[in-house]
């Protein structure tokens, strides 16, 4: 089973910047559809990018122009670049596998959640 550890996370004012990695073990990040999700205390978890095996890339509406999602084949990591950063972009990050349609990325079955990696904006 697929193995993720998110780090990268910390306080940054807003308008800044934050990179985010994810380094997984048990797949090969290449091969698969990878996604970014973030989550506040009592709300669901939602998508926020997406990287599919072919290089296609999917980014939720709140974010795009602001975050770019890549990934390095070589350290089989994904990151997320966060510029131009918000107050409402607070949230706990997390990477898992994904399926992606149309606009919309969703967490994979076959995937697992890691801890996640803390982000908080302040104003």
């Amino acid at each position: 089973q697929v193995q993720l550890v998110e780090s990268g996370g910390g306080l940054v004012q807003a308008g800044g910047s934050l990179r985010l990695s994810c380094v997984a073990s048990g797949r090969t990040v290449s091969s698969v559809t990878m996604g970014w999700f973030r989550q506040t205390p009592g709300k669901e978890r939602e998508f926020v990018a997406g990287v599919s095996w072919s290089d296609s890339l999917l980014y939720a509406d709140s974010v795009k122009g602001r975050f770019t999602i890549s990934r390095d084949n070589a350290k089989n990591t994904v990151y997320l670049q966060m510029n131009s950063l918000r107050p409402e972009d607070t949230a706990v990050y997390y990477c898992n596998l994904a399926n992606c349609i149309g606009n919309m990325c969703y967490p994979s079955r076959s995937g697992s959640w890691g801890q996640g990696t803390q982000v908080t904006v302040s104003s």
